[in-house]
């Protein structure tokens, strides 16, 4: 059964080494609803990575995978979808946006979400 509450992977990547690509996988396969943004489109095990980011709605939890320097394009765009919760996977921490997010009301969880599902705390 899956859960209502959608998990945006960000920064999802079709190479299947790429731990986004992981992640996405193992949401699916946690039953967790997943949703993909990514540069270019495809589909990881029936996910489709959408490259617009109009497209997501509901969205709780955040799982980042662009670094520091990427990130600034899309600090509007993470405060447009609103979500409860953005997790930063190693190599992609911001202190800048963490407080962004806090200011706006949204949890900052600085941790990898692969060890996160393996040690069922990926709680949503």
């Amino acid at each position: 059964m899956k859960t209502n509450k959608k998990t945006l992977v960000f920064g999802a990547s079709l190479k299947s080494s790429r731990y986004s690509n992981i992640a996405t996988k193992r949401l699916l396969d946690h039953n967790i609803e997943t949703e993909a943004f990514g540069l270019k489109p495809g589909k990881i095990k029936g996910c489709e990575i959408k490259t617009n980011l109009q497209d997501f709605q509901n969205i709780h939890t955040i799982t980042l995978y662009i670094g520091a320097a990427r990130q600034p394009e899309y600090y509007d765009a993470f405060l447009q979808i609103a979500p409860k919760r953005v997790i930063f996977n190693p190599g992609t921490e911001n202190p800048d946006l963490y407080k962004i997010l806090k200011n706006n009301g949204i949890e900052v969880e600085v941790a990898c979400t692969l060890v996160l599902l393996s040690t069922n705390q990926y709680n949503l």
